[in-house]
């Protein structure tokens, strides 16, 4: 009998994050979650948090509603309409504003509503407010005195317990030795722990084969190829 694969035990904090996947903290991650922890004992009335795609961004402001009973809203499809509604919440959280901001004035007046009147306002981005071009000057200067919270490309030890979770969530036993292999070749990103572990799955049930190195190889090799062509 073939014995069952061990089990990869890793030492990193788990947490919830509330109508969406586990969220696991790493060093990567850790200042982003403690500004989430901190509120609503925050030192500013405001704060951006920074990530690439697939980083967690949207995970930790799900956490901050929930905490806040904070209204979301897409930068992109801001308006003068939420001024109202924000000021009877009294919590705003506005993610991706490297997509746009769809009414740079009202977003100027929901930070300075918020400074006045004691309110929070989370905001989400992939780029920071520094490199962002915003046309009106007021805005421009408001965000960049902001403070900002990074949120970096995942490290190692997170990639492995992403890669773990993914797995499992898909019902397959992998070994310990098989996820060192994957997380130190495969794109570090939440995406590409996504993409590289549905390609495995996919060749497995294709080629009838359990997860093996070949395997992984090969799902690794063809990701490689396809980014490569784009």
């Amino acid at each position: 009998m073939t014995p069952a694969p061990r089990q990869l035990v890793l030492d990193l904090p788990h947490r919830s994050a509330l109508e969406a996947e586990d969220f696991f903290v790493s060093q990567s991650n850790s200042a982003a979650v403690q500004l989430v922890d901190q509120w609503p004992e925050w030192p500013h009335w405001a704060a951006v948090v920074v990530g690439p795609v697939g980083a967690g961004k949207s995970h930790l402001a799900n956490v901050w509603r929930h905490r806040s009973n904070a209204m979301t809203v897409a930068a992109s499809e801001l308006s003068e309409s939420i001024v109202g509604a924000f000021e009877t919440q009294g919590a705003l959280c506005v993610e991706d504003l490297d997509h746009g901001i769809a009414d740079q004035t009202a977003l100027f007046h929901l930070l300075n509503m918020a400074r006045e009147h004691k309110l929070s306002i989370l905001l989400t981005t992939r780029a920071a407010p520094g490199e962002m071009d915003i046309a009106l000057p007021d805005l421009r200067s408001r965000l960049r005195a902001l403070p900002v919270v990074e949120i970096a490309p995942p490290d190692e030890g997170l990639l492995k317990a992403v890669l773990v979770k993914l797995f499992a969530d898909r019902q397959l036993s992998v070994e310990p030795q098989l996820i060192d292999y994957i997380a130190v070749r495969m794109e570090r990103s939440m995406d590409g722990a996504a993409c590289v572990v549905a390609e495995i799955d996919r060749l497995s049930l294709a080629m009838r084969r359990r997860v093996t190195r070949p395997v992984a190889q090969a799902a690794l090799a063809g990701l490689s190829d396809n980014f490569n062509s784009q």
